[in-house]
């Protein structure tokens, strides 16, 4: 969480972005770290209200502030068009999932909320497999067609888990009566 505040070890792409949004870019990776945590949090204690409710409503505050902050991040400065999209969509994908997330809560559809809940978690695990698919794209294919995989990651990374967890959830049957 300390890392926006070490930019000399950043590579290239993110000291760019972490210069030119000095803000808005420390925000974006704080509130995106925090978020990792808290939302795993919030749905391990979903059994239990009392502690459910308020983690809860903190973590989809801080996904808000993770969110917005996401696009100017994703636009400004990016390796390639392709991943600048990839990045802004992961942004959308994850706010309209909280979004729904809520409805549904609000309306008692439980079920629902918790599969919203549950694809809003897969998406953000894109944070993470992006940064491990680069990681092995470095230490793999020793710095052939960066841009271009850069751009495939930066789809692949949060889509791919959000489908799969999508499958998992329709293969539950805990999608087809509560669909988002």
């Amino acid at each position: 969480m300390l890392a926006p505040l070490h930019v000399d070890d950043f590579p290239e792409e993110l000291a760019v972005k972490a210069e030119l949004l000095p803000v808005t870019f420390t925000l974006h990776m704080v509130s995106g770290a925090l978020a990792l945590v808290l939302v795993p949090l919030a749905i391990l204690l979903s059994g239990s209200p009392r502690w459910h409710r308020p983690l809860a409503r903190i973590a989809a505050l801080d996904v808000v502030l993770a969110g917005v902050t996401a696009f100017p991040v994703a636009l400004v400065a990016p390796v390639t068009r392709w991943s600048a999209w990839g990045f802004a969509a992961q942004g959308v994908v994850w706010l309209v999932l909280l979004g729904l997330g809520l409805r549904h809560i609000r309306a008692g559809r439980t079920e629902a909320h918790r599969a919203c809940m549950l694809l809003m978690a897969a998406t953000m695990t894109g944070a993470i497999f992006f940064r491990v698919y680069l990681a092995l794209w470095a230490i793999f294919a020793q710095g052939r067609h960066y841009e271009l995989f850069y751009a495939v990651d930066a789809w692949v990374a949060w889509s791919v888990p959000l489908g799969l967890t999508a499958l998992v959830l329709r293969q539950q049957g805990n999608w087809r009566n509560s669909a988002p």
